[in-house]
C-alpha cells in the first residue's frame, strides 16, 4: 500500500477513470473509510454526467472546415513566416540603430551602460512568491487547496518530507480565521508548503512556507502588491511570508502570532 495521501487530484482523476489499477484501488478503500468524501465523489460524478450530456450533441457534431487539420497547419506555416519576416525586420533595424549610434558617439559622450535587473532573491523573493500564489489559488471556489483540513495531519507529514523541514499548522482560530487546508506549489527556489485560512466573512489569508538558501534568519519585514499586504521573515533555514488583503493594523497582528507559534519549537 502506498503511503502517498490521497489528495484532490486524485479524486477527480478517480472519478474520471484516469488512475492506473493500484491508485484506482486505493481510492476505492479510502472513499470506504470515509463517508463525507465519497459523497463529495458521487457529486463529481453527478457534473461529470450532467456535462456529457449536456454537450453529448457537440460532440457528435462535424469537425467545422475552420478546425480541419490541414488547414491549421498551413495556417501554421504562414504564420511562421510572418514571423520569420518580422525577425529579419527587427534585426535590420537593430543593425542600423547600432551603426547610428556608434556614429554619434563621440558627438553625445560616452554610451550609457544599461543593466537589467535581476531576479529577486532571499525574503524579496519569498514574498513574491507568496504573492503569487495568493493570486492563483485563493480566488478559486473550487479547489483552493489539494488537501482539506479534515486531512492535515497527512498534510503536515507530506510537505515535511517534500522540503525536508518539520512544516507545522498555526492555529488562528481565536483570531477568527479557520485553517482551510493546504498544497505543495513549486518555486524557482524549490517546493513551497502553502497554507490557507479564511475567516466568517470569506476573507483569506495565506502562509507559505520553504527553505531559505539565503536569509535563513531575517527578521519581519512587510511588503505590498496592489490591495495585498504581507509579512515575511526567516527561522533557522525556514521562510516564512503571510499575506492577506488586509491592512498592516490588522494583518501584523497576525504574522506575529504565526510567527510565536511557530518560534516555539522550530
Amino acid at each position: 500500500m502506498s503511503d502517498r495521501p490521497i489528495t484532490e487530484d486524485d479524486l477527480h482523476a478517480y472519478v474520471d477513470l484516469a488512475l492506473d489499477a493500484a491508485r484506482h484501488g486505493e481510492v476505492e478503500r479510502y472513499l470506504a473509510r470515509h463517508e463525507d468524501v465519497a459523497a463529495r465523489v458521487a457529486g463529481y460524478r453527478k457534473d461529470r454526467d450532467l456535462l456529457r450530456n449536456a454537450f453529448a450533441r457537440v460532440a457528435e457534431e462535424p469537425v467545422p472546415s475552420r478546425l480541419n487539420v490541414d488547414r491549421m497547419i498551413a495556417q501554421r506555416h504562414a504564420s511562421r513566416y510572418q514571423v520569420w519576416q518580422l525577425a529579419v525586420a527587427a534585426m535590420v533595424m537593430l543593425v542600423v540603430g547600432v551603426a547610428g549610434g556608434w556614429s554619434l558617439h563621440g558627438q553625445w559622450g560616452p554610451p550609457v551602460a544599461v543593466v537589467a535587473a535581476g531576479p529577486a532573491s532571499g525574503i524579496a523573493a519569498l514574498a513574491s512568491e507568496a504573492a503569487d500564489s495568493y493570486a492563483v489559488y485563493a480566488p478559486d471556489s473550487f479547489r483552493p487547496v489539494e488537501m482539506r483540513a479534515d486531512d492535515s495531519a497527512d498534510f503536515v507529514r507530506w510537505a515535511s518530507q517534500r522540503l525536508s523541514h518539520p512544516v507545522r499548522v498555526p492555529d488562528l482560530a481565536p483570531a477568527g480565521y479557520r485553517f482551510m487546508g493546504g498544497r505543495i506549489i513549486a518555486t524557482a527556489h524549490g517546493p513551497a508548503a502553502m497554507l490557507m485560512y479564511d475567516d466568517d466573512k470569506g476573507v483569506r489569508l495565506v502562509m507559505l512556507t520553504r527553505p531559505m538558501e539565503i536569509d535563513q534568519n531575517a527578521p519581519m519585514t512587510s511588503s505590498h502588491r496592489g490591495d495585498l499586504g504581507g509579512y515575511s521573515w526567516a527561522d533557522k533555514g525556514l521562510g516564512y511570508s503571510v499575506v492577506a488583503p488586509l491592512g498592516d493594523g490588522l494583518l501584523h497582528p497576525l504574522a506575529d502570532e504565526i510567527r510565536r507559534q511557530l518560534g516555539r519549537d522550530i
